[in-house]
């Protein structure tokens, strides 16, 4: 019995490929052409590993949180509510502008315009970046339990308005802007978490 013929690409390494076609050029506009081209491989073989081209995001932006992890990781683990959301908005402004990665987040590049087929794609990105907003609301709950912040803090909101200007920073990164303009926003931001902490 004649044994299948071994695939001749790394799938690790060509779904960085992918993802960074993905982020430049975002679903929409990211072509098979360009992907297969990325990813040096023909488009029967794509179909055959991913299924599809939106098979083949959502495996991109599985392996892009999961190189997110480490970054959240390090985030979760800063000593106070003010300090996750300093650590956070300030890595964000040097990793989306850092000139190795494409501009901007690739949750927020990637499917900001779709059309007709790729209704799914939003709804995808967004799921990715509830993980983190969950994340941030757990332990901005913990951060209220341990008395770090003020008894009046909403952890819920707090997630989401630190979700809500990292997307924000993302589309103005993707859009041309540079370290300091994010981390000018970062600055500002932060002024939330300085009212919420009890320590002040």
């Amino acid at each position: 019995m004649a044994m299948g013929r071994p695939r001749a690409f790394d799938a690790d390494a060509a779904l960085d490929e992918a993802m960074e076609v993905f982020w430049r050029h975002g679903y929409e506009g990211a072509t098979i052409a360009q992907l297969t081209d990325a990813m040096g491989i023909n488009p029967p073989s794509l179909y055959a590993a991913f299924g599809s081209k939106e098979g083949l995001l959502k495996a991109a932006l599985d392996r892009y949180s999961g190189r997110r992890a480490a970054f959240m990781e390090d985030v979760l683990s800063a000593p106070t509510a003010r300090a996750v959301a300093e650590k956070m908005l300030m890595g964000i402004a040097d990793t989306q502008t850092d000139p190795a990665n494409p501009p901007g987040c690739l949750l927020v590049q990637g499917g900001l315009a779709c059309g007709t087929g790729s209704e799914n794609v939003p709804f995808e990105l967004a799921a990715h970046r509830a993980q983190t907003e969950d994340q941030l609301r757990q332990r901005f709950a913990k951060a209220k339990a341990d008395g770090d912040l003020t008894a009046t803090a909403d952890p819920s909101a707090l997630a989401r308005y630190l979700s809500a200007v990292t997307v924000g920073m993302g589309v103005m990164a993707s859009s041309g802007a540079d370290r300091e303009a994010l981390r000018q926003v970062a600055v500002v931001s932060l002024k939330a978490f300085d009212e919420q902490s009890a320590a002040r």
